[in-house]
């Protein structure tokens, strides 16, 4: 791992091979982590339950719904907890790097932003993210700023105290613009660059100035945007440094990738630049593309929330998430392969998915995949495996 064991969740055996041999790096990547609103609810220490939706005044509301689904929720749940079968994967698996995108503000700030959902869980529940061993915590996205700027300074200092790294946002431009550099095996590092877009629901008021923290925002997906942030890319980044670009881009809901989002992430792979385009926003996963052997998610999904008794969009199976595990070279970032563990979200927490649920997801990133060239195999492990050319 990419950082010191802080979940405490220490691998039974260490890694024979010689650091200065390694010529692979597995990484762990996760789409949208929502730890705010109801999750925050069921955790030890939550904040006050008061939100100011148009549908819900409490928080505890998301919680009831998802017991009316699937029966009651044992709380406080413990903060491995909501990790459920996640956290045995990354124990056997042992990733070089923990990713995800936290799409929540860390705050007890009360003063919501006039936005209509507002995503917030209490500092004291941060241990949440130490649980699994998070190495970054990307935090460019529609809602680190649901509580204003005064929740965002609160966000980053928790994280900072955690000993987590982010990327994303920050107190200024020039923070929020920055990666967080990890450290991986034989003393490579990999860089986390992430950006938010405002098709996904980023007001353009929140993007960092030279005296204003927010988030590292791109207003649009141009050519020449792509060329600023790979020239960015280029100034930070050492020959022998990998790079994920993380994206927070486009609706929640329906699987089309826009054509400039497609535009836009060859660019950054042909830059020269960035081995891995994480993209995220949509609730469900999406289409994934290798691109120059690198490798492009356009939408990771959901991967913890607290979505289980709303309803409407049932046909997109929100509750299936997926634990990305991309394989790729420590040479030169070529993608090697990338496997993907299905889970199921259920009481808030995560479980291995049925059979079924894995054969449905795989027709899914099959039917999307057949334009983008890529195709899924299901394993007799339950693994669904990339297939691409």
């Amino acid at each position: 791992m990419a950082s010191a064991w802080a979940s405490g969740i220490v691998p039974t055996e260490l890694p024979t091979e010689p650091l200065k041999t390694v010529k692979r790096v597995t990484l762990f990547l996760a789409g949208d982590v929502m730890t705010g609103r109801g999750v925050d609810q069921v955790l030890p220490h939550p904040c006050d339950p008061q939100i100011y939706e148009p549908y819900m005044t409490s928080a505890s509301g998301y919680v009831k719904l998802a017991e009316n689904v699937n029966g009651p929720i044992q709380r406080p749940m413990a903060f491995a907890d909501v990790w459920g079968d996640a956290l045995a994967e990354l124990v056997c698996r042992r990733p070089d790097a923990r990713i995800i995108n936290l799409e929540t503000a860390v705050t007890q700030c009360a003063e919501p932003e006039p936005k209509g959902i507002n995503y917030r869980m209490s500092p004291a529940n941060a241990d949440v993210i130490t649980a699994a061993g998070i190495d970054c915590c990307v935090l460019a996205n529609n809602h680190v700023l649901d509580w204003g700027r005064s929740g965002l300074l609160e966000t980053l200092a928790t994280l900072a105290e955690a000993g987590v790294p982010c990327a994303g946002a920050g107190q200024n431009d020039t923070s929020a613009e920055a990666p967080a550099v990890l450290t991986l095996p034989g003393n490579a590092r990999l860089l986390v660059f992430a950006f938010a877009c405002p098709s996904a629901g980023v007001p353009p008021s929140w993007a960092a100035g030279p005296r204003k923290p927010g988030v590292n925002l791109i207003a649009r997906l141009s050519a020449q945007a792509a060329e600023a942030v790979s020239r960015k890319i280029r100034s930070l980044a050492k020959p022998a440094d990998l790079v994920v670009a993380s994206i927070h881009w486009g609706g929640n809901w329906g699987y089309e990738i826009p054509q400039e989002q497609i535009d836009f992430a060859h660019r950054l792979v042909e830059s020269g630049g960035v081995d891995i385009v994480f993209g995220h926003s949509a609730h469900h996963p999406k289409g994934i593309e290798v691109h120059c052997s690198k490798l492009i998610l356009y939408g990771s999904g959901d991967f913890i929330d607290d979505y289980e008794g709303i309803t409407g969009y049932e046909a997109f199976r929100d509750d299936l998430v997926l634990m990305y595990f991309p394989t790729i070279r420590a040479t030169d970032g070529t993608l090697v392969k990338l496997e993907m563990v299905p889970l199921q979200i259920r009481n808030m927490r995560l479980h291995r998915a049925s059979r079924a649920d894995t054969e449905w997801l795989a027709s899914i990133l099959n039917r999307e995949g057949t334009t983008l060239q890529t195709r899924v195999q299901f394993g007799l492990d339950g693994v669904l495996r990339l297939e691409w050319g």
